[in-house]
């Protein structure tokens, strides 16, 4: 990946929507090698794909919370179990393996504190392998959906 592919991800990762000839003038390529070098980064997966992103807000989830989840074995079979539960719960909109403890952290929306509540004990604490979680609630967010860095 050189320079110029840096600058055509940046520029997409501002305006998704940009037409191939609206990138290719941003970056100062002309329309033919800017559409290969695109279609390039797509085949590699250094563009996973496209997607709006959507004000949860606007869709009533205005409660957000981090779960922290500790699993009591840390087995193959108990990590596959869990990350296949936790993929399946569409309120989790992230869920990350760390290292250490905890062993992983969610981030959660629901509509309100009753929503989160019902989905902590309905299907959170009920995860395979789960030992413990801990929750905090998020306040607000400082920094999101940050492009990331050249």
């Amino acid at each position: 990946m050189d320079a110029m592919d840096r600058k055509i991800l940046a520029e997409l990762q501002l305006d998704g929507r940009l037409t191939v000839t609206e990138l290719a003038a941003r970056v100062q390529l002309s329309v033919s090698p800017c559409h290969r070098r695109l279609r390039d980064l797509e085949r590699e997966g250094a563009i996973r794909g496209y997607r709006a992103v959507v004000d949860p807000a606007a869709l009533g989830l205005t409660f957000e919370a981090l779960v922290f989840a500790t699993l009591r074995w840390e087995d193959p079979d108990t990590v596959t179990a869990f990350e296949e539960a936790v993929a399946a719960v569409p309120h989790v909109l992230q869920a990350q393996r760390l290292f250490g403890e905890p062993d992983y952290l969610l981030r959660v929306a629901t509509t309100d504190l009753t929503a989160f509540q019902q989905l902590y004990d309905q299907q959170l604490a009920r995860l395979p392998g789960v030992q413990r979680l801990t929750s905090t609630l998020v306040m607000k967010h400082v920094v999101d959906d940050r492009p990331l860095p050249e």
